[in-house]
Order: structure tokens, then sequence, then C-alpha cells
């Protein structure tokens, strides 16, 4: 092989590492955002559950108030 194509070769090879680097970077950032998203859906569920539940409690009071 001559020079010039070992060179190009090389250049083009050292692009690819740098590429799959910051792709493995970016994969891991996402991948903890997808985790941090996951965990708010759970509170978000969960305080939307909550939030039924008394006012499920307070319209049930309120119709024994009225059937009072």
């Amino acid at each position: 092989m001559s020079e010039d194509l070992l060179f190009t070769l090389e250049a083009k090879l050292d692009e690819l590492l740098r590429q799959c680097s910051r792709l493995q970077q970016e994969n891991t950032a996402l991948k903890t955002r997808e985790s941090e998203w996951q965990q708010e859906r759970v509170r978000l569920v969960e305080k939307n559950e909550l939030a039924r539940t008394r006012v499920e409690a307070m319209i049930t009071r309120l119709k024994s108030l009225e059937a009072q």
C-alpha cells in the first residue's frame, strides 16, 4: 500500500473512533435521561392517583352531606 493510502485510511479510522466515542457518550446520556423520565412518570402517576383518591373522597363526603 502506498503511504498516501495508509495516511487516508488512518485518518478515516481515527474519525470513526471519534464518532464511536461520541455516540457512546450520547447513548449513555440518553439512557440516563430515559431513566430520569421513567422515574418522573412513576412519581406523576402516583401523584395523579393520590389526587384522584382525594377527589373521590370529597365527592363521597359531599354526597353524604347532601343526603343529610
